[in-house]
């Protein structure tokens, strides 16, 4: 894609954080709870706050702090600290959000209340769900929560931070090999994986350069492919090996104790360092309150966010069938500021307002060298469906040539920008 025309969708998807274009309902009041803090439920109480403020905006979230998973993988290359990545809720609760630091352990839809851990209730009519994801334990033989010590995963901060991962990486044997398993879709963040690739080949190409990495996926193709692949082979070409499913890189069992997996026929493959990201699901307490189906994951209405399952609830985020959006930072602000407008409207008696949906998914993967990829979605009551000719993917080195330095720069740059503005959006700084 040509770099004015990247810059141009960067900006229009910059432009609804800044400024949302849904159509703002009738203020009718009423009490708006929304359970989880991250990307979703963070930019649905700001959003709530800031654009319909006869709405009471209650957010339950249980920890005090919360650490991105976006820019996570920078950690690994030494290029940002934890605490950089990590916000608080002073600023939203300054803007009237009531910010509740507890954890939630049900919901009672048929009476609208959320219980707390510590047994109180709180009211709603409308119920805002962005509670993230859980890993499916088991699914990979041998890898349980114990497992996980030895193995870690660095996919839920909350559960194991990334600094977990980095100080085994740190302390990794030069000439040493880190081995990472990638389950099959869906997942959070499928860039992700790739990202945390080339953040961790990065780290050993400056500091173990003799070291090895060894993928080991559970699909043929995974987002940005081509992209990732180039990069490979031109910055590190003698440290990572990826291994795709028709090339025996289904991982279908770990052994913690000899630090080993093994693939789905038979091969064994050791390494100093083993980060093994497993299958997910949406978190238990949307299981349980009856809002998944039977893949663990949870229906919405294209056109609302909406459960498909239970009224006046909406699922955003990681924890929703949204396909083909992606399950992206990015891609649950844009469903929470539309699931806040929707359930505004319905409060106030009026129709929702017509569903857009934006998603950006920027990756670094080496110094100065950052790629791309937009799209732009329309929810109708039967689909959602991605624009056709309204998103992009950053072009091959090949195709750029002698530009292509400059442009990876811009897209390194575009990518921090992305990260601070979604950032001051989410947590009220701005």
């Amino acid at each position: 894609m040509p770099i004015q025309r990247r810059a141009l969708l960067v900006a229009a998807a910059a432009g609804v954080l800044a400024a949302p274009r849904l159509a703002r309902a009738q203020q009718g009041g009423g009490r708006l709870v929304i359970l989880g803090g991250g990307f979703g439920g963070a930019s649905a109480a700001r959003f709530a706050r800031d654009h319909h403020p006869d709405l009471e905006v209650t957010l339950v979230e249980r920890s005090p702090r919360f650490t991105t998973c976006p820019y996570g993988n920078l950690v690994l290359a030494g290029r940002r600290d934890i605490e950089s990545i990590t916000f608080g809720y002073d600023r939203l609760a300054a803007r009237g959000v009531r910010v509740v630091h507890q954890g939630a352990t049900a919901v009672d839809a048929g009476r609208k209340r959320l219980r707390l851990a510590d047994g109180a209730e709180i009211p709603y009519d409308k119920l805002i769900m962005s509670p993230g994801i859980d890993l499916r334990w088991g699914a990979v033989e041998g890898y349980d929560e114990a497992a996980a010590t030895r193995m870690p995963h660095g996919w839920i901060p909350s559960q194991q931070p990334i600094t977990v991962l980095q100080k085994q990486l740190e302390a990794m044997p030069e000439g040493g090999v880190f081995v990472m398993t990638i389950p099959d879709n869906p997942f959070r963040c499928p860039p992700g994986p790739y990202e945390r690739i080339s953040m961790v080949a990065e780290y050993l190409q400056r500091a173990k350069p003799r070291a090895k990495l060894i993928a080991l996926d559970a699909k043929n193709g995974f987002s940005k492919q081509p992209l990732f692949q180039d990069a490979w082979a031109e910055l590190y070409p003698d440290i990572v090996e990826w291994r795709g499913a028709s090339e025996d890189g289904r991982v279908v069992r770990v052994n913690p104790a000899a630090m080993e997996v093994e693939t789905e026929f038979g091969d064994k493959v050791k390494g100093d360092v083993v980060n093994v990201i497993p299958p997910q699901m949406a978190a238990r307490i949307a299981r349980e309150a009856g809002l998944a189906n039977e893949t663990g994951w949870c229906p919405v209405k294209p056109a609302t966010m909406e459960s498909a399952l239970v009224p006046d609830i909406h699922v955003i985020g990681d924890a929703c069938i949204a396909a083909p959006m992606p399950k992206s930072g990015f891609a649950a602000n844009s469903h929470a500021k539309h699931a806040v407008a929707c359930a505004a409207a319905a409060l106030a008696g009026r129709a929702a307002p017509p569903a857009t949906y934006f998603n950006t998914c920027y990756s670094h993967v080496g110094p100065d060298y950052g790629i791309s990829i937009v799209g732009v979605y329309r929810g109708t009551p039967q689909r959602l469906e991605e624009v056709p000719g309204s998103g992009g993917i950053s072009p091959r080195t090949a195709v750029l040539g002698e530009r292509a330095a400059e442009h990876r720069r811009l897209e390194a740059l575009y990518a921090d920008g992305w990260y601070e503005s979604i950032t001051q959006d989410m947590f009220g700084i701005a």
